[in-house]
Parts: structure tokens; C-alpha cells; sequence
């Protein structure tokens, strides 16, 4: 009851004509930018994010609000209307909701997506309003050496899961972890990897990172395989859901929620799992199996239920804990930290009125983005019909306003370039990018936990384990990296068919690059 009337309290600070306005803003802003190919929520927050800059905490904070789950609703856009996921979690949408658009079903597919998104959303954001607090609760016991095992957790399994490759993936981490350690060492006081460069003194701005890597690294990799075979666009009306879409849509969305918000909750978690196990679970349960593969209104309404919860999901472990486990919520976290902000275990009792506008800022941006974006569905459709030159030159001119607005200073600019072509490196060697923006992030504060923990223990690396959670943590992450590989071992024949059914042409780089 006591978080009822904490978001009652934020709701009140919320809503006011001029934030609501805000909350408008962003939500245009944030399906403006996430509905375009090949862009996802995580760019669309990272490109946005200087806008916010001048305005006071609350406004920012339901304006990014606003453009989160604006460039969710963007994604499943593109997913539906040109078969374009704008990250991996989107893939499970695009199998069916193309289909279902090139049947001529794509006002029901994105009606589908954007109410279940909605029902999503709402109870994924309540979700987080009564378990983040409690986790607060137990993580302000957590000692040292448990944060940095809970850390190095994060890290590894984050990294561990995604890409085809787990050395990619931890290639990408170490880059992250080195891009973190720029800057003045806070104990010593001894500049790291500057270089003799007064500007690197400073530890690196996480905003101008973020859109070199997202924003600038995606703009040249598509600038590098564009075609000029014009975009197959299907046609939009007015999305609706007559009565039988309706039947067969509203269980969907409730078991897809339910998968989806663990998984976000998961300080290790992320959307594509929960996305999956939501189309094969529909998959089994559906009355009409013969649809399946030709265009099944579950196999868009489940996975996208999934994806939204799962993200609502993230913001337990980020304002609990301070940890990101998306890119997306990293992006926010940045967003956070841009205003002084530093999410964890005492953010709730220090800054309760931040955390519960923030809250209510969530449910505020998932309302007005159903309420806005279901009658503006036409006219992102005709968004769609933007030639990509001119898209990508937008982009990349945003990309460098909003880098050198951070600090004014044309150093940024140079650190955006340079970062832009490591995005663009690490799209052409297929390096994962989220690893690298978390260990950008969580670099600074492992490290931390590390010499806190050393510090307690006189410098004995026994003070690493001296802790019953630590210890879990430790052996639960060793679990998780070494039993796939003995499933795997054990089980090949079964593994390799898995693979063979998941070369599915509506790979992310295979889209990106039409």
C-alpha cells in the first residue's frame, strides 16, 4: 500500500498540462526515430538524449519515458510493415506480423502489438513499483564482495548469451571494460589512458559513446551495404481488432507478460529468451496451428507482450541496484547519471521523489503512446517511405549536434568519429555491442566493489568470497557458463538442428543490410 500511495504521490507531480506535453514530445520523438529502418529503441533513446538537456529532472524524466517506449512501439513497426527488426527482441514479431501485413492484415498486427504493448507495459511498470523497493531492501545488506560477484554476473552472462560466438562477445566486453578505465584513477589520482590529452582526463561521457557506437556505427554500416533497390512498403489503414483478433489476442498478451518480466527482472536478463519461449508457447497452444508461419495474430501478440514487460521488467534491477542489463536501460541509466543520479540500493530512501515520478512518468508515456500512435499509424507508415540518404544524413547530423552539446567541446566530435568507426568495426567482425556499453558502464563501478572489497580484507583476495552470496552468485555464473557447453557435448546431433532452424533469413544484419 505504501508504494501505491509513493506512485500516487508521483502520478500528482506527473500530471500537469505542461508535463503531459512533454510526455507527448516524447512519445512522437521516440516513434519518429524508432519507427525508421533499421533503428531500435536503444538508438532512438541514445540519439534523443541531449534533447532533454535544460530541462529539470521531472520533465526529462517523462520525456524519456516517452521516448523509451516510443521506440519500442517504433520497432514493431518496422518488424511488421517491412520485415526490419530494430534489435533481436523484435525477430519473434517480424515471422508472423510480416506475414500477417503481406496478407493484408497489417492494421490488426500493429493494433495487436501496440495494445499488448500497452497491457504490457502497465503491468510490467506495476511490477516494478512493488518489487524494486523490496530488492532495495535486501541490496542495502549486500555487502562489497556480493555486489561485485552480482556485477561480474551481469557482465558475463549479458555477454555470454548473445552472438553466435561467446569470444566475440567477450572481445567486446574487454573493449568496454578498457574504454571505462579512461580517466583519472580516483584513488591514485593517476591519469589512465589519456595520452597526454587534457580532454581524456576526464572519464569519457557515456552520451557521446552511446551514439557513436548505436547511432554513428549504424549509420555507416548501412550507408556501406545500402542498395538502391527501393523499400518494399506494405500498405497501412487505420489499425483495428475485430471481435475474433480480440478472442484470440488477450491470453497471448497475459502469458507473454508473465514470461517477459522475470527475464527483465534477471539482473542477467534481456527480451530475446522470454520473446521466443512466448512464439513457442503460442505456438503449442494455439487453436490454429495451420496459421502459424503464414501469418498468426498469437505469434505477434504473444512475443511483443513479452518484449515490452521484459523491458518494463529491466527497471527493477537498474533503480534497485544500478543494473543495466539492455542496452536500452543502459542508455537510460546514462540518461540518470546525466543529472546526478546514481541508481542503487539507496536511491529509493535518498531521492524517493525522482524515483516515483520516474515510475509514474512510465505509466504516463505508455498511455499516451497507445492514445497517439494507434491513429498516427498511417502516417509513420508513409515515414517509411524516407530515402535512406537522407534518413542517415539526419541522423548523423543529430548524432554530432547532440555529441557536441554535452560539453561544447569539438574534442567530442573527434570521440564520436572514432567510436562511430569502432561501431562500425565491430558490425563488420560481428562483435556484440551491448558487452561494450556495459562495460563502459559497470567497468567503473566493478572496479569500485573490487577495491572496497580489497581494502576491507587488507589486500587478501580471500576477501572476494568472504561472503555466503558471493560464493552463490560466483558458482551459479560458472553453472551457467559450463552447462550449455556439456549440453551441447553431450547432446550435438540436437544442437545442431537448433542452429539449423535459427539461420532464419530474418537475421538482424541480413535486414539491415537490404
Amino acid at each position: 500500500m505504501d508504494s501505491l500511495n509513493l506512485l500516487w504521490g508521483g502520478l500528482e507531480a506527473a500530471v500537469t498540462p505542461e508535463n503531459l506535453l512533454w510526455a507527448a514530445l516524447g512519445v512522437l520523438l521516440g516513434t519518429f526515430v524508432g519507427v525508421l529502418p533499421g533503428i531500435g529503441p536503444a538508438m532512438a533513446v541514445a540519439l534523443l538524449l541531449p534533447v532533454t538537456y535544460g530541462l529539470d529532472a521531472t520533465q526529462a524524466f517523462i520525456m524519456f519515458a516517452g521516448i523509451y517506449y516510443g521506440g519500442m512501439y517504433g520497432g514493431s513497426t518496422t518488424s511488421i510493415l517491412l520485415n526490419t527488426p530494430g534489435e533481436s527482441s523484435s525477430v519473434m514479431t517480424a515471422i508472423e506480423g510480416n506475414k500477417m501485413a503481406k496478407a493484408g492484415r497489417a492494421a490488426q498486427a500493429l493494433a495487436t502489438a501496440a495494445i499488448g504493448s500497452f497491457i504490457a507495459g502497465t503491468i510490467g511498470t506495476m511490477g516494478v513499483v512493488f518489487f524494486a523497493p523490496a530488492l532495495a531492501d535486501i541490496a542495502v545488506e549486500i555487502g562489497a564482495p556480493s555486489y561485485l560477484a552480482i556485477t561480474v554476473m551481469a557482465l558475463v552472462l549479458v555477454t555470454a548469451v548473445l552472438g553466435s560466438s561467446k569470444l566475440r562477445g567477450f572481445i567486446a566486453l574487454f573493449i568496454g571494460l578498457t574504454i571505462g578505465l579512461v580517466g583519472l584513477d580516483l584513488n591514485t589520482g593517476q591519469p589512465r589512458l589519456s595520452f597526454g590529452t587534457t580532454q581524456l582526463a576526464d572519464r569519457l561521457d557515456i552520451v557521446v559513446v552511446a551514439v557513436g557506437i548505436f547511432a554513428l556505427g549504424e549509420a555507416l554500416w548501412v550507408a556501406a551495404h545500402l542498395r538502391r533497390t527501393p523499400l518494399q512498403i506494405t500498405p497501412v489503414g487505420q489499425p483495428f481488432m475485430g471481435k475474433e483478433d480480440w478472442r484470440r489476442s488477450w491470453k497471448p498478451w497475459l502469458r507473454g507478460t508473465a514470461l517477459g518480466f522475470p527475464f527483465g527482472a534477471i539482473p542477467a536478463g534481456g527480451a530475446e529468451t522470454p520473446t521466443f519461449l512466448s512464439y513457442l508457447a503460442e505456438k503449442k497452444l494455439t487453436k490454429h496451428p495451420e496459421e502459424f508461419g503464414k501469418g498468426a495474430i498469437e505469434g505477434v501478440a504473444g512475443p511483443e507482450a513479452a518484449n515490452n514487460a521484459s523491458a518494463a521488467g529491466t527497471f527493477v534491477p537498474l533503480l534497485a541496484m544500478g543494473l543495466p542489463v539492455t542496452a536500452t536501460a543502459t542508455i537510460m541509466l546514462a540518461a540518470l547519471q546525466s543529472y546526478g543520479i546514481q541508481p542503487g540500493p539507496q536511491l529509493m530512501t535518498e531521492q524517493p521523489d525522482l524515483v516515483w515520478t520516474l515510475l509514474a512518468s512510465l505509466l504516463i508515456g505508455n498511455t499516451m503512446l497507445l492514445v497517439l500512435n494507434l491513429p498516427l499509424a498511417p502516417l509513420w507508415a508513409k515515414l517509411l517511405r524516407v530515402p535512406r540518404p537522407y534518413l542517415y544524413a539526419g541522423i548523423l547530423f543529430f548524432a554530432s549536434l547532440g555529441a557536441y552539446t554535452v560539453n561544447l567541446d569539438s574534442f567530442d566530435l573527434f570521440l564520436l568519429l572514432v567510436f562511430g568507426l569502432l561501431g562500425l568495426a565491430m558490425r563488420r567482425f560481428g562483435l556484440p555491442v551491448l558487452p561494450l556499453i556495459l562495460g563502459v558502464i559497470l567497468g567503473p563501478i566493478m572496479e569500485s566493489k573490487l577495491r572496497e572489497a580489497l581494502a576491507l580484507s587488507g589486500g587478501d583476495s580471500s576477501g572476494l568470497v568472504n561472503e555466503p552470496l558471493a560464493v552463490i552468485v560466483y558458482v551459479l555464473t560458472a553453472l551457467f557458463l559450463v552447462v550449455p557447453i556439456a549440453v551441447r557435448y553431450l547432446l550435438p546431433s540436437r544442437f545442431d538442428r537448433s542452429d539449423d532452424a535459427a539461420d532464419d533469413p530474418s537475421d538482424e544484419r541480413e535486414l539491415v543490410d537490404r
